[in-house]
């Protein structure tokens, strides 16, 4: 267990793909929205660092709210996306994000604590209600509670299947209960997102687990 403790307090070094998005996540509606863009960004059949890119470059534009996001013309997004080098699915995605932008302002006011709200906070009912959005399936929800856990106390402890992939590869436990006796309840939704990197081949494992036996 020493062993295991070491090794999830070195993952915790490392940023979730919200910060790396530059989003200062926090239970308000903006910043919510922020992470809504980065998950419909992230759910298409992209590398995850083009869609922090491309979502960092959306941001940078000024298309922070969905009043800014559906304000913006189809074209300002797609440029945006370019600039991310978002291009491959960015028509597509830009009609998307118009498209979210709306529903989010006409069924909660643009704020997605009211979205909390309506699920009661249960992880089965916000997942379902994401998943309401275009370009948000299974996976996108996933991702969406596996960061937003840091401020929706009531979704803790939150592990997706690539997160258990990636606890399975360093040889931690690979169910959510277990996983989060490492590490303090505030600090797993930091821990699944570095152990999404290890799924994906974005750290390596066999890396993690010689630095942290090293320390």
């Amino acid at each position: 267990m020493g062993d295991q403790r070491a090794l999830a307090r070195a993952l915790l070094t490392r940023r979730t793909y919200a910060e790396e998005a530059g989003i200062t996540l926090a239970d308000r509606p903006a910043p919510l929205y922020q992470l809504l863009v980065l998950v419909t960004l992230l759910s298409t059949r992209i590398r995850a660092q083009v869609g922090v890119a491309a979502a960092r470059e959306l941001f940078a534009a000024g298309y922070r709210t969905p009043q800014a996001m559906e304000a913006a013309s189809w074209q300002e997004r797609v440029d945006a996306l370019g600039r991310g080098h978002y291009r491959r699915y960015d028509e597509r995605t830009a009609t998307m994000l118009g498209s979210g932008a709306r529903l989010c302002l006409d069924r909660w006011h643009g704020d997605l604590r009211r979205l909390h709200r309506e699920a009661s906070g249960e992880p089965a009912q916000l997942r379902r209600l994401l998943t309401t959005f275009p370009g948000i399936g299974p996976t996108g929800a996933d991702i969406f509670l596996r960061e937003v856990q840091s401020v929706w106390p009531q979704v803790r402890p939150y592990a997706d299947r690539r997160a258990v992939a990636g606890a399975r590869r360093l040889g931690l436990p690979a169910t959510t209960d277990r996983l989060a006796r490492l590490v303090d309840d505030v600090d797993f939704g930091r821990l699944a997102s570095a152990l999404v990197r290890v799924a994906l081949g974005e750290e390596s494992a066999g890396q993690l687990s010689r630095s942290a036996a090293a320390r």
